[in-house]
């Protein structure tokens, strides 16, 4: 694990106007900064040292740990987090099975946490976790209504071993078995594996129309590669957590073709004007690709830029109950999410409820296809 602060910022107590105690809002963040799964958590990294020194009055204290892709990590620094930094919000992880274990830190200590992964809980087990990303199903809503207009009748699996793979193959397959679409093979491979040899031929020999292939970042080029190589011709679809460039830079042109839901961020420029995210996604590309280069825009660092947002809407909210660094101050953000109400942000319009910490649309997600290198809009 390593750690470094993004503001390094002092716990001054100044007295507001008003009369009122000011105290930092401490951000605790998790991400894999290293790891399999660090072409998600860099990215996101970077967005967070854009983000702004304050909110609402109150200074910012954002302190970065690296989970390494490792759930036993993340656990550590959740722990960490809410014991020693007493943070008053939890954001991350990327990596699902790390959302997962840091989500049961946060359920436990009634810390609020934003997730950057859109992590299945058991029921119950969500009161303190807010997921940022789109969940499963909706995205999976997106791919179904492209593949019934394709014209696809059959669809295999092909994805990771493991939270995030089996939350779409939970989602996607009844959804895709009431299309009328024929569900299977269904084949898995490991975060960490480097060939899918056999997982590609048993479903190359199988043949369905369409093959969604469920993996993240720059992993998820090797397992369609691998199909292409071993003669697939049908259409392959890729899930949100393929829709960064990596995809294209490690695939190259075997992945041109390629379908992939991803959320509005990644589109920002060609959203038709009635999308409500179309303002707010283009400011985000703006911001990002001003400091890190064109082209270097993703789902991910989009989740971290709509945290902000979330925060600036919930943070004075809460304000009005509690003061940072309290029980009740954690209580109130959690309680300022779920009743915040209609949010637009770049990667859609969100709107938590107690009975709902997903909160977006099934029309949220965009498909978009790998057209000379470059995503373009379906």
């Amino acid at each position: 694990m390593t750690r470094y602060s993004i503001k390094a910022l002092a716990f001054a107590a100044a007295l507001a106007a008003s009369g009122t105690a000011l105290a930092d809002i401490t951000i605790g963040v998790v991400a894999p900064l290293t790891g399999p799964a660090s072409g998600l958590g860099i990215p996101v990294g970077n967005q967070v040292k854009l983000w702004p020194k304050e909110i609402d009055g109150q200074k910012l204290n954002v302190i970065v740990m690296d989970d390494a892709t490792d759930p036993t990590n993340g656990v550590k620094i959740a722990k960490k987090f809410v014991a020693e930094d007493k943070v008053d919000v939890i954001m991350g992880s990327v990596a699902t099975p790390v959302a997962a274990a840091v989500a049961q830190v946060a359920d436990e200590s009634g810390t609020p946490q934003l997730s950057w992964s859109p992590v299945a809980l058991p029921a119950g087990k969500d009161k303190w976790s807010f997921r940022m990303p789109q969940s499963n199903a909706v995205m999976g809503h997106a791919v179904i209504e492209h593949m019934k207009k394709e014209g696809v009748k059959s669809v295999g699996f092909l994805g990771y071993a493991d939270a995030y793979g089996e939350t779409w193959l939970n989602d996607f397959k009844p959804q895709a078995e009431k299309a009328g679409i024929k569900f299977g093979p269904v084949e898995r491979f490991a975060r960490a594996d480097t060939s899918v040899t056999g997982q590609a031929l048993k479903l190359v020999s199988a043949n369905p129309d369409a093959i969604l292939v469920v993996a993240s970042g720059s992993g998820a080029a090797m397992p369609e590669m691998a199909l292409r190589e071993r003669g697939y011709k049908g259409k392959i679809y890729q899930t949100h957590a393929a829709a960064t460039r990596d995809l294209m830079r490690v695939g190259g042109k075997q992945v041109e073709g390629t379908f992939v839901v991803s959320g509005p961020a990644v589109l920002a420029e060609q959203l038709p004007d009635g999308n409500a995210s179309k303002k707010e996604a283009i400011k985000f590309v703006q911001q990002y690709e001003k400091a890190y280069g064109p082209g270097s825009r993703n789902q991910f660092a989009g989740h971290a830029y709509d945290s902000m947002t979330v925060m600036e809407k919930a943070v004075p909210m809460a304000l009005k109950k509690a003061k940072p660094g309290t029980p009740e101050f954690r209580a109130a953000l959690r309680d300022a999410f779920e009743t915040m109400g209609r949010t637009t942000l770049a990667h859609g319009v969100l709107n938590w409820t107690p009975a709902d910490h997903w909160g977006y649309a099934p029309e949220t997600g965009v498909m978009m296809k790998v057209t000379n290198g470059e995503f373009k809009v379906e």
